[in-house]
């Protein structure tokens, strides 16, 4: 199964099917041939003439990477940074072709994530397969940082500044590499970087040791036909159809529900390429989708359809020690 669509259940509960586990071994001998040729320099990694952050994770699928990835942006422009994002772009068409994405860019060709960042923060966004290609673009252009949005596994581009994202419920489920279980890497690798944000959604979780808890705050539906948002309150003790393909949909549904809003859940595989048709729930109840959804939802939503969109806060000493580690990177002025 793959992991952008719905991972198994094995990956956090149960046994492990034999064939997984074999595979697995398999998997873990490549990543360690792999470090080994980068540690030989057999395989290069390059750096760029500015700084680079990264925002990844370990585990295949969600965690809220792209939130944090939007604050952090906010963040970097309010310091006087002119930031940039560079981006697989995740399920594109012409995903062998880089392209400059911005809110108008179809997100069959751009991306869905990258769309919404485009639309959220209006700055430069490069979609790449070739991170260090991306990121050079984004340096020509003018920017004078790169975030990654996503990335901690591309090693061939040097970054001054990773950034761990974890999933406060499901941290790496049962520990064991693709496809046995979640992690792409393994879970050590974690401890190597400089900031770990645990995501904690909006519940009472704990951040751990050395960990940066991250809250994602809904508080309003945008329609996506029309321009006057509406607060969550409206649809208090009312049914909804709730839309979610993402890495972890029932966060979303979740979401929803703590507000005291009664969830009719649809989930799809993350990254699903909507049509009109997986819309038609055979009601006219509201439906309130993610904003990843809503990018590639609107060329046919109608009155109905309202995105929700969440904001990552941090704790205001996250912000000030990045930025004082980013302070010592920045160019001066000529």
């Amino acid at each position: 199964m793959s992991a952008r669509g719905k991972a198994p259940r094995y990956w956090f509960e149960g046994p492990v099917p034999w064939h997984a586990r074999l595979l697995s071994k398999a998997y873990a001998g490549a990543i360690a041939l792999r470090m080994r040729l980068f540690r030989l320099r057999l395989l290069r990694r390059v750096r760029i003439a500015r700084p680079v952050v990264v925002v990844g994770n370990l585990i295949a699928g969600g965690s809220g990477k792209t939130p944090l990835a939007i604050v952090l942006v906010e963040r970097l422009r309010a310091a006087g940074w002119n930031p940039g994002v560079a981006t697989r772009g995740y399920g594109r068409d012409d995903a062998g072709t880089p392209r400059w994405v911005d809110e108008d860019t179809d997100p069959v060709l751009g991306g869905d994530e990258p769309v919404l960042i485009a639309r959220r923060t209006g700055v430069r966004v490069r979609a790449d397969a070739d991170r260090v290609a991306g990121a050079r673009a984004l340096v020509a252009a003018g920017c004078d940082i790169v975030v990654c949005d996503d990335g901690l596994q591309h090693y061939r581009l040097r970054r001054d500044i990773e950034i761990e994202v974890i999933d406060g419920r499901r941290r790496y489920g049962n520990g064991q590499l693709l496809p046995a279980g979640p992690l792409r890497e393994p879970a050590v690798r974690g401890e190597s970087c400089d900031f770990r944000v645990l995501n904690v959604g909006g519940d009472a979780i704990e951040a751990g040791f050395g960990e940066w808890p991250m809250r994602l705050v809904a508080d309003h539906a945008q329609p996506l036909v029309g321009v006057r948002p509406m607060p969550l309150s409206a649809f208090v003790g009312k049914r909804v159809h709730a839309v979610a393909g993402i890495g972890n949909p029932e966060r979303f549904f979740d979401t929803l529900r703590s507000h005291g809003i009664a969830v009719v859940p649809h989930a799809f595989a993350d990254h699903h390429r909507y049509a009109a048709q997986d819309l038609e729930f055979g009601s006219d109840l509201p439906v309130l989708m993610t904003e990843k959804d809503a990018v590639k939802c609107r060329p046919f939503a109608t009155g109905r359809h309202f995105s929700v969109p969440v904001r990552a806060e941090l704790p205001e000493a996250f912000w000030v020690a990045l930025l004082d580690r980013l302070s010592t990177l920045k160019p001066t002025a000529s």
